[in-house]
């Protein structure tokens, strides 16, 4: 041995690096891990030491070795089997938003780790829940799930000292604790998605091994992710293991989802029948809004269309908000729906809840909200599945809770009679639809009421709707430039139409546009507002001089 204590180069040996030495010793000590780690693939005997290391070296220890996060030559493994390990930090790019974060910044971390962490955390918690019976909440169990949470990563952070790792820093161990709770409480590898504040819909296609992740913004820019699933069969489990938590089935007997999220964000998912396993979400991350908002923060209309559906909503109208998909529908009756006196039960019929009007205490004292329940099981003599509740059923429930309004959200076939029954049952009912003008809305509505049945006819489905429909607002969407290069998402009301019977033979009902678009595609006044309902609307708050003004402004406006 040399004076400097390193061993002399023999046989043209050269010492050994730290990652390799690692192995070797990790090797030797891998039955004296935790539990956890035991059985991956070791045989139970030490191997003996490699060749030109003894075992009383000093010098190949790692604290000789050089830094460890250095690339190449001296490197600390990735990932070692016997345990978990966080992978070393990488300088973070402003795409990879999925990474956990931590004190240190963002943490990549080893998910195919994390799911055999929660395979065994879900074991323990298990065995403790059996211990208690069932007088546990879920409060209790989600507690219950932290401790062992922080049980086993206090294990792990021992093994990692004891056999000659560095240990995990703070930020490390924080962000490894969020991602194992988000996958035994939450939602997992798509939990960080979806607690973005700047997504609004989150697109995922797995094909085979490949799993592809795009993120559409609220700018409108589509940018790509990291996968949330390492293949298709991966992401079918765990979409299947969402809907369990629901009582939603995802089987190739229902291959079909829709399903609301911890959270009140939307997914919709397919698989099977489609080329694809496919899943999107949509997030709803303005739910609070005004009609001041709409006005001034989103710029979605004019002071006076904001005053005149204002008006519509304070006098019992019933509105059908349409547009094509992602317009911004549902922020407009959550927009519509602070119109409302506080003091009026609502009930509101949802397949997904999305409005979460009953959420907002403050501004809505007393609602009532249905979700529609999908059955499951095989189909009973009456048609119906094991534990199926319908829209239909829950409207004919709903009349004898006393409400003032009775609010359907998206329709989008039959149900469109669950949206009538609701119009003709009281005042003021609020929905949406997915039509491509003002114009096609009524035609789009007509096609969803016959879709009931052959006894539903042309001419019926017209004489309900047009006598149930008062007001159908219609939206635009497009992604417009900023000053400054950046893109944004620009959603307004394009066009208001007010609905009403009509003698006339082909068509059995007539349409007043009272704000239609300008140049700019925007909304203004028209001047058309017929005086019987001028004047009802201005017993309820409307400013009639306003919107006279606003049509004089704009003679050129088209009104036909």
């Amino acid at each position: 041995m040399s004076t400097n204590g390193h061993h002399q180069e023999t046989n043209d040996r050269h010492p050994l690096r730290a990652d390799e030495w690692l192995d070797a010793r990790h090797a030797a000590n891998r039955e004296q891990t935790s539990p956890f780690a035991r059985g991956r693939g070791t045989n139970g005997t030490p191997p003996p030491p490699p060749p030109g290391v003894e075992a009383h070296d000093p010098t190949s220890l790692p604290i000789f070795a050089g830094a460890w996060t250095s690339e190449g030559e001296g490197q600390l493994p990735g990932r070692a089997r016997s345990e978990f390990s966080l992978r070393p930090l990488m300088a973070p790019t402003p795409e990879e938003h999925h990474h956990i974060h931590g004190a240190d910044g963002e943490v990549q971390l080893d998910w195919e780790l994390i799911a055999q962490y929660r395979a065994e955390i879900s074991s323990r918690l298990t065995a403790r829940l059996d211990k208690e019976g069932g007088r546990v909440t879920e409060e209790d169990r989600e507690q219950m799930g932290l401790d062992v949470i922080e049980e086993l990563i206090k294990s792990e952070a021992e093994t990692l000292v004891s056999t000659g790792r560095p240990p995990w820093t703070k930020g490390q161990e924080k962000a490894l604790k969020s991602a194992l709770h988000a996958a035994l409480f939450g939602l997992g590898r798509l939990q960080p998605l979806v607690e973005r504040e700047d997504v609004e819909n989150i697109i995922v296609i797995a094909r085979g091994p490949v799993c592809s992740v795009w993120l559409e913004l609220v700018d409108g820019r589509l940018v790509e992710a990291a996968p949330i699933a390492d293949s298709e069969d991966e992401l079918r489990e765990f979409v299947s293991d969402l809907g369990a938590r629901q009582n939603r089935p995802f089987t190739e007997a229902r291959p079909h989802m829709d399903l609301r999220l911890p959270g009140g964000a939307r997914l919709a998912a397919g698989s099977w029948v489609m080329a694809y396993t496919s899943v999107v979400i949509r997030r709803h991350g303005l739910r609070e809004v005004s009609m001041d908002e709409m006005v001034y923060g989103r710029k979605a209309c004019s002071p006076v269309l904001a005053d005149f559906v204002a008006a519509c909503v304070r006098a019992g109208k019933s509105i059908v908000v349409s547009g094509v998909q992602g317009s911004g529908k549902t922020t407009w009756v959550r927009a519509l729906c602070s119109c409302i006196p506080p003091w009026e039960m609502i009930g509101t019929f949802e397949t997904e809840f999305e409005l979460h009007l009953h959420e907002l205490v403050d501004r809505h004292k007393i609602v009532h909200a249905w979700e529609h329940r999908p059955g499951s099981g095989e189909v009973g003599i009456d048609g119906r599945q094991a534990g199926e509740f319908s829209l239909e059923e829950a409207i004919h429930h709903s009349f004898r809770f006393n409400l003032a309004r009775q609010i359907v959200g998206e329709v989008r076939g039959p149900e469109v009679w669950n949206m009538l029954k609701a119009m003709e049952s009281g005042p003021g009912s609020i929905s949406t639809t997915h039509a491509r003008s003002a114009e096609h809305t009524i035609e789009k509505l007509v096609s969803c009421a016959m879709e009931k049945g052959p006894q539903v006819t042309r001419e019926l489905a017209i004489s309900k709707l047009a006598a149930a429909i008062d007001i159908v607002m219609y939206l635009r969407s497009e992604v417009v430039p900023n000053p400054d290069g950046t893109f944004r998402k620009q959603r307004w009301v394009e066009e208001v139409l007010v609905v009403q019977p009509s003698i006339d033979a082909a068509r059995g009902y007539a349409t007043t546009p009272i704000f239609a678009p300008n140049q700019l595609g925007q909304a203004v006044a028209t001047g058309k507002l017929d005086s019987f309902l001028a004047q009802e609307l201005a017993r309820h708050g409307f400013d009639l001089e306003a919107y006279k003004a606003e049509s004089q402004a704009n003679p050129g406006v088209a009104t036909s």
